[in-house]
Formats: structure tokens, sequence, C-alpha cells
């Protein structure tokens, strides 16, 4: 090579090496930047994790969630009938009680490698500075564990301190819980749409029913709603929930948690399935606001609306929706009839618990008729829980009259005489005569007729003759609250009381009939059984005890025996009406107010108390055409009674050992009687006949009927009691001279006997 050519070469080398120098002190001076760049990087980062940890919350507090759990009140049989809030609708259920799908529907969808992360993702925390630089926000990318540290202790706000801070706090936790505890915790704690926050809220909310219930498909609705539960709403007026549940099942598929089959099954029934949202979801709802009531009257407004409080509630939901169903339909079959409302109640009278209280006939619906006033003029108010309400109780609560006149002497075999009567005390007041049904008198009847038939002039007969105060104690400790004889009580009624003068509730006198059917034990009415709070603490829990005696047992078993004596009634209900329940022995009462303006039927076994009453709401009259047995409440009391007597043993109330039976008269109620038929009653030993009935009266071979009863009314010296009978006799008898004895055998008859024939009545032990 000439010199030339070895210059060039080595001028070319030393150019490379040049290049080669600069080009590495370049990089060397670069990576010494790069170096001190992230350190003081990792010295600002750290400034700002120590700077933003000064104020973090204690991961402690996920376990203290601040969100209320919510009252809940439940069924007997625990079904979930409504749950209390103001803001939030929560309670709080362990991760043993979700179902393992939605577990693995939530982690397929929000966080797949949930178990194996450290609270955060590196992944998603690039995809949120990737969003950050194009300006979508700090949205996307968040673990489970960061949802729920930023849903329960921090707020939504899209900035870069806040997203600090949840991956700061996010770490904490991980490393302080298990991951089945922060499962457990993110499930109670995100928001699934409306007031609904965790699972169990949300699983009521949608689908009426508790979350360990739900199957594959409604735990892949339930796991697709946190993204977006406005937008993936079922009630938003859009099918978007239909391709994210989809979106859900695809994900559990690729995760391997369920096969394409599953999913496409799934898939299925969440498209046809119907949502339906009703007002909060509740059931029985007249009984849960009146359960809400007795909370606030306990525990206050507060512990009820935030104190998360489980309420057991005394209610059995299947009897509830059979009476509600069976309340409705008829109901609304009586359009003709000019019913608005009605009303049914179902209590156990051993306990006094409410089992069903059915305050209208459609809670959710609007009032009626259109465009009336509520409070003024509306048939039927939706708001009203008629099962509460004070209604004129017509001659439903007569038996309380006679169980009085039993306890006095009387028994089912004494005979008043049914005739028009004028009941005013003197000349100056106004008159009083009440009528029978169609206006039909029936002369003499024994009272067991007289109340199974329902006979209006007997019943008044029988209260002027224990007296009105009396039997107004006696209701009001049967547990009729509006009958306390105060003295401003007693100064508005008169004798219609027992027609029904004075008003009370349904609920009242399934109480009361609850004594006759209790053999005598009032047993007050029950609602709530248990309650406790958010903790599992027992704040109140019902203790079954014995109510105290306030009828005998004898003088109940009485009553009992005339009301579930099909025959006893037979005259004016004939012997196939509402009134019988095929198969069982039911005593039962109806009651009609002379207006028409309340309907009422009321009976009981030895196990169940079913009263209905039906009418409008304002008080309006209904259509005369409303017959007791027959129409009106009658069949909505014999189609509940018979659905809560269904599949259940006859049971008849125990006949008292002083209980007997005996042959007598069955026309004057007295021994037999030559040439009359006879009949068996039961009577209390020593109140029965020991004669004959001192009607049956000769002279000189001539057989002669002496009717006369005294007039305890009176004031001004006049028998108008008898004035009726004379009437009665001369319009149908007078020309039988059986009917018009001589005066000596008036006196004869009489004797040392009260002019009504039957022996003075003394209280009975």
């Amino acid at each position: 090579m000439d010199y030339q050519a070895s210059r060039r070469v080595r001028s070319r080398r030393r150019r490379v090496f040049s290049f080669d120098a600069r080009k590495l002190l370049t990089i060397s001076t670069l990576l010494k930047y790069l170096f001190f760049a992230f350190l003081a990087g990792l010295v600002v980062l750290a400034g700002m994790f120590l700077w933003y940890s000064r104020d973090l919350p204690t991961p402690g507090k996920l376990i203290a969630s601040r969100y209320k759990d919510a009252t809940r009140i439940y069924d007997r049989n625990h079904v979930l009938l409504y749950s209390v809030y103001q803001k939030e609708n929560r309670t709080y259920v362990g991760l043993s009680l979700i179902p393992k799908q939605l577990q693995e529907a939530t982690i397929a969808t929000e966080d797949k490698n949930f178990y194996t992360n450290e609270g955060f993702s590196i992944i998603g925390m690039m995809r949120a500075i990737r969003n950050m630089a194009f300006g979508g926000g700090l949205q996307s990318g968040s673990t489970i564990t960061q949802q729920l540290v930023k849903n329960v202790l921090l707020t939504n706000q899209q900035t870069i301190a806040r997203k600090i801070k949840e991956i700061m706090l996010s770490v904490q936790v991980d490393q302080k819980y298990s991951k089945g505890q922060i499962l457990e915790m993110y499930l109670n704690n995100i928001p699934y749409g409306g007031t609904a926050i965790g699972v169990e809220a949300a699983s009521e909310l949608y689908f009426n029913k508790n979350v360990q219930n739900l199957d594959l498909a409604q735990c892949a609705f339930l796991a697709g709603l946190p993204q977006s539960p406005s937008l993936y709403s079922p009630f938003s007026g859009t099918k978007y929930y239909l391709t994210r549940t989809q979106e859900v099942l695809h994900s559990m598929v690729v995760n391997g948690y369920i096969s394409q089959s599953d999913a496409d099954k799934a898939y299925k029934e969440i498209a046809d399935y119907h949502f339906s949202r009703s007002y909060t979801h509740i059931r029985a709802p007249y009984f849960v606001m009146y359960v809400k009531q007795l909370l606030v009257q306990k525990f206050g407004e507060q512990a009820v609306t935030n104190g998360g409080l489980q309420v057991t509630t005394s209610l059995d939901y299947n009897i509830e929706k059979k009476a509600q169903d069976i309340v409705k339909t008829e109901i609304n079959k009586l359009g003709a009839y000019h019913v608005g409302n009605g009303a049914a109640v179902v209590t156990d009278p051993k306990t006094g618990e409410i089992l069903a209280m059915v305050g209208g006939k459609d809670y959710f619906s609007n009032p009626t008729p259109s465009g009336c006033t509520p409070g003024k003029n509306c048939t039927f108010e939706p708001d009203v829980n008629a099962a509460l309400a004070l209604r004129q109780p017509g001659s439903s609560l007569k038996p309380i009259t006679y169980s009085l006149a039993f306890e006095h002497g009387y028994t089912p075999a004494t005979a008043v005489m049914d005739v028009q009567t004028n009941f005013k005390a003197k000349a100056s007041d106004p008159n009083y005569i009440p009528t029978d049904y169609n206006n039909v008198y029936h002369g003499l009847v024994q009272l067991r007729f007289a109340l199974g038939n329902s006979l209006n002039v007997p019943a008044v007969k029988t209260l002027a003759r224990v007296g009105i105060q009396p039997v107004m104690q006696q209701a009001y400790n049967m547990g009729i609250e509006n009958w306390k004889p105060t003295p401003e009580n007693l100064a508005n009624v008169g004798l219609s009381l027992v027609l029904g003068g004075r008003e009370t509730t349904l609920l009242d006198e399934t109480t009361a009939y609850g004594v006759f059917a209790n053999e005598g034990i009032r047993q007050n009415p029950v609602a709530i059984l248990k309650v406790t709070d958010p903790q599992g603490n027992t704040l109140y829990q019902y203790q079954p005890a014995r109510g105290p005696r306030v009828l005998p047992a004898d003088i109940s078993y009485l009553i009992y025996s005339i009301l579930s004596d099909n025959n006893a009634r037979a005259m004016e209900f004939g012997t196939h009406s509402w009134l019988v329940v095929p198969g069982y022995t039911v005593a039962v009462k109806t009651g009609t107010t002379d207006n028409k303006r309340d309907n009422w039927t009321i009976g009981y076994t030895p196990n169940y108390v079913v009263g209905v009453w039906v009418g409008n709401d304002d008080n309006e009259l209904m259509n005369p055409a409303i017959a007791s047995g027959e129409t009106g409440a009658s069949p909505i009391w014999n189609k509940i009674m018979t659905a809560v007597l269904k599949g259940k043993p006859d049971l008849e109330e125990p006949k008292p050992s002083d209980i007997i039976a005996e042959q007598i008269d069955a026309f004057a109620g007295g021994l037999p009687h030559p040439g009359q038929p006879v009949r068996s009653e039961f009577f209390i030993n020593g109140t029965q006949p020991t004669a004959q009935s001192p009607i049956y009266q000769s002279k000189n071979g001539q057989n002669y009927l002496v009717f006369r009863e005294s007039d305890p009314v009176s004031t001004d010296g006049v028998n108008r009691w008898q004035q009726g009978i004379d009437a009665w006799i001369q319009q149908y008898h007078a020309n039988d001279p059986m009917y018009h004895p001589p005066a000596d055998v008036i006196m004869q008859a009489t004797g040392d006997h009260s002019l009504d024939g039957t022996p003075t009545p003394t209280p009975h032990p």
C-alpha cells in the first residue's frame, strides 16, 4: 500500500474512532441524566406518596361501611316483605351466602387476575395513564380491590391525587385482608342501581328474592351492573342489559367457569325474563306499613330508617298472598253492588299473631272513581288501611251481648218474643223501632235461633236486660277498644249499640272473636316476633304467654255451639250459604248496617280467625241488594277460610266438663211438653230447665199460650214490649182463643217468674 493510501486509511480510522467516542459520551451522559431523573422521579413519587398518605383512611374502615344497613321486615318464614331505607338500601351478607356463580361472574368480568394481583394492576394503570393522556379521564383498569377502596373509602373524583390514594390503599387492603374478605366486602358495597347497595339489595330489587337463591342467569345479570348501573338497568327503557349479560357470560366461558351451553341457556332466561317494578317492592304492603308504625313507636324514627333493624313478623305470606288475591278478585266482581273496597284479617287465636292483613283491594292502584278527592269522595283509597279504620259493625258484635246474657243466667233455650217493638223510655222520646230482615217477625224464638239468624228485636231486648254499660265493658275486655265504657262514650250510645251503633275496627273484631275461639282467653294482636340490630343482637323478642281470661270457657263454648250450628241459622240464611265451609266445623257471624254502608263476616275455628269487611272508604251507600250470607263479605270470607283450612284436620272447640246436653221443648225451651217436638240443647250445668215453659196454661179444658214480657226500658209505666206482643197477636191470631187467655190464667202463668217466662237471671259464677 503506498503512503497516500495508508494515510487515507489511518485518517478514516481516526474519524470512526472519534465518532464512536463522541457517541459513547453522548449515551453515557444521557444514561447519567436518566439515572438522576429516575432517582429524582423516585424521590418525587415517594414524596407524593408520603404527601397523599397524610390523610389516608384506615383500611379497617371497610368493615364499617358508610352505607347503613336497611331495616328489613320479614314474614314468619323469613320471606322478605320490605326494606326501610332513606338513601341507600343495603344488607350485608356473608360470602358463604353469595352464590359461587355470582362470585365467578364478578371476577371474570371485573378482575380476572383477582386472586393473583396485589390489589392493583400495572396494565390497568398504564391504560389509565393512556386514557388521561388522550383526554379520557382516569377511568378503566381498576381491580376489584381498587373499586372497593374507591366506593367505600374514597370518592369518585377523577383526579391524579385520588388515583394515587386508591393505589396506595389497595396495596394496604390486599395485605390486610384475605381475597375472600375483599370479595365479600366488594359484593356488599358496590352500587347496583337505584338505591340498591350490595348484592342482597340488588337481588331483592330486580328479582324479589334473597341473593342465595339466584341462578346463573340472574348472577350474570347482576355481575354486569356495577360498570354502569343506570345504563344497564332493565328499568332504563333500553335493552342494554342483554348485551352486558352476554358479555359477562362470555367472560365466564373464556375463564372456564361455565360451558357455552350453560351460557346460552342463561342468556335465553334473561332475554325472556319480565322485570316488574312495584312501589319499593313491598309484599303485604298494608301489614308492612302497620308494622313500621309499631317499630317507630318502639324504637323511634331514626332507628327504623337508618338502624338496620332486622324484623321478623307474625305474617304468613302464603296466607297473605291468597287473601290479597281473593279480596281483589271478589271486590272487582261487586261493581254492580257499588262496593269500592274490602279488607281481611287472619289471626291465630291461641297467640294473637296476625297471619294476614289485607287493608284494601290493591295498594298499588289509584283512588276510585277517577278524579275523586282522597279523604272526601273516593270509594276506594289505596293509602287507607281499612283493616284499621273505624266502621260500624252492624250485627257482627251481637255475640258479645249474648255472652253476657249467658253469664247472667240466660241460656240458648231462653225464649223471647220477636215482634215489632218500640223501645223508647217515655212518650216524649223519639221512637226507636228496629226491624228484622225484610221486616219479617217470628214471634216466640229461643236465643240460639235469635243469634243464629241475627234477629234484631231479640238482640235489642237482650241488651236492654243485661245493660249497655256491662256490654260495653265486656266488649272492651275482649278487645273492642272503641267500646271502652267511659262517661263520654256511654253518653253517645243507646240500645242501637247491639246493632252496630258504635264503631270498631276489623282488627279489633278479630281480637274479640279470638276470645271465643280460644276458650275465653284474650290474646292481643301480635305483629312482631323478633327484632335484631345489624350485628345480630336481639333488641326485642316476643315471648308467647297466656293472656287474661275475659270470658268463662263454658260461655265461650255456648257461643261457639250456636255460631257453628248451620241449622240454627237456616231460617234466614238457608243451609247452603257462603257461611258453610264443607268438611269443617266453623263458627261464623255476619253483620250489615241498616243503611248498607258496611258489610261484615267474622268466623273462626280453634286455630284461625278470619274477618272480612266490604264497603266504601268514603262511607257511601252500597246497593241495598247486598245480603249477608249471599253477597259482599261472605263469599270472600268463605274462600279465605277454605284456603287456610285446606289440608288441615277439622278441629272443634273443646267442650268444658260443666257443659251438658238436655232434651227440651223445641218450641218454648222448657222441659219437653206433650204434643210438641223436642230437640237437644247445651246448658251450663245448673242452668238447664227444671220445668215446662210457663207459656203453656190451661183452664176448664182449654189450652192457652201466655206471651208476656216486662219492659225494662220504660220510665213512664207503659209496657211497650207487651204492647208489641198484643199487636202481633191481634194481627196474626185475633180469632184463635189459645192466644187470648183470661186474666187469672195470665196471673197463674207469671207467678214467681219474670214476665218473659224465664227465671230471674243471676250472675254466672
